[in-house]
């Protein structure tokens, strides 16, 4: 497969998980959120068994679409789920505890992906992922047959909202990845267009896949996921430019460039759970801006980065990177759930998620201008090492930027969250 095909296996998963990740939440929450979690492990391991025999690119493009479907339908209920469960002040501590399982996933993922294609070959990584969500789908139907939680039973499902909104998100960020192309604005442009149809027509529905009307209103909600959308616009990419950087300008092995690497989510899992207790004595967003500036002071140190900085400047650099993200991510969603009833747990849940994946497509697309200025078409090789590190310094300007503004999205939005308990 050629670099455009390649670098789609991985963006059409992402890309299919945050354009439906709202409307699977909606459908949660009238058909109950642990059926959708259960049929969606079913669907992600089917199609991750699939990807493994799949015998063309456009297959496995395909069904890695499929798949990602599969996991928005994991991520969207889970923790909605979990919101359901716990009371306020226990909420915290469970999406922290939640929160470090997935970023032991993100820390194993990488080794085990290693691994495993160097040995094995690369579809082995999808036998794999088939084998544990085989397992999964098992402990799923077989602990949590018990139980369901439906807060909008019997409500009809809006199914024009939730397609004008996934061929918009599609739209909007497909032109993303494509600036700075004809192509890119005019998609852009459609995109922004349909986005504000679907606002217009789910204020006039009796019961759309995203209330606009109730979260209009909530401040604090709409702060807390701009937050978020800030957030992983700044802390997606940057993992994978130390990649590349550890590799061409510092010479490392790629293995030993994962072990370097791994340092981030390790310390991300493990002050998540931390965060999570924090965030259930204080106000989350607050928590929040603490990790936003984490982020923002660790994106300034990585702008001076030279081929000779020594291994612990770097290191230093990603722990801090880990504190913030692991700071971040459970008192943000901590926040969200907390700024909403019971019965729009579920469209929450799909919200923040959607601005995680949506961060992500960003996160990547700034990285993708920037390489488009500095370096072009060209393919990385050694005499245009120099032009990749001047792109990434501005890369870690830009997001060491954003964060800082971000800190002020988070401070504003807690202030509301304490004015709207206040009023309650």
């Amino acid at each position: 497969m050629g670099a455009i095909l390649l670098g789609w296996v991985a963006t059409s998963f992402v890309l299919a998980t945050a354009v439906t990740m709202v409307p699977i939440g909606r459908l949660a929450d009238i058909l109950g959120r642990n059926k959708i979690l259960r049929y969606g492990i079913l669907l992600f391991s089917i199609s991750s068994f699939l990807c493994a025999i799949s015998q063309s690119d456009i297959m496995l493009i395909s069904l890695r679409i499929i798949q990602g479907v599969g996991a928005a339908m994991i991520w969207g209920p889970s923790i909605a789920l979990l919101t359901s469960v716990f009371p306020p002040g226990e909420r915290g501590t469970a999406i922290g505890i939640n929160t470090f399982a997935i970023y032991c996933g993100i820390s194993l993922g990488p080794l085990l992906g290693g691994l495993l294609t160097q040995n094995f070959g690369w579809r082995s990584i999808f036998y794999f992922a088939a084998l544990l969500g085989t397992i999964t789908v098992i402990l799923a139907f077989w602990r949590l047959r018990k139980g369901e939680w439906v807060e909008a039973k019997g409500e009809r499902y809006d199914i024009t909202g939730s397609l004008i909104l996934i061929i918009s998100l599609t739209m909007f960020m497909y032109g993303f990845t494509l600036i700075p192309t004809t192509l890119s604005a005019v998609l852009i442009l459609f995109g922004i267009i349909g986005l504000f149809i679907f606002s217009w027509l789910e204020a006039k529905v009796g019961n759309p896949v995203l209330n606009v009307s109730v979260f209009r209103k909530n401040r604090a909600f709409i702060l807390s996921n701009l937050a978020a959308l800030i957030h992983y616009s700044c802390t997606s990419a940057p993992i994978f430019i130390m990649s590349l950087y550890l590799q061409y300008n510092k010479g490392f092995s790629p293995q030993y460039a994962g072990l370097v690497l791994v340092i981030q989510p390790v310390v991300m899992a493990a002050f998540a759970p931390i965060a999570g207790r924090i965030s259930d004595r204080m106000e989350p967003l607050r928590v929040s801006a603490i990790g936003l500036g984490a982020n923002c002071l660790a994106f300034f140190l990585l702008f001076f980065i030279t081929g000779e900085s020594s291994i612990w400047y770097i290191a230093t650099s990603l722990v801090i990177v880990g504190f913030g993200i692991g700071f971040f991510g459970t008192s943000n969603t901590n926040a969200v759930m907390g700024t909403v009833d019971n019965k729009f747990f579920g469209v929450a849940s799909g919200t923040v998620a959607t601005m995680r994946h949506s961060g992500q497509v960003l996160s990547m697309g700034i990285l993708l201008i920037l390489f488009s200025i500095y370096i072009g078409t060209a393919q990385l090789t050694p005499e245009y090492y120099s032009a990749f590190l001047v792109s990434a310094k501005v890369a870690f300007i830009i997001f060491s930027i954003l964060s800082f503004g971000g800190v002020f999205v988070c401070l504003a939005g807690g202030k509301a969250a304490v004015k709207t308990k206040k009023v309650t």
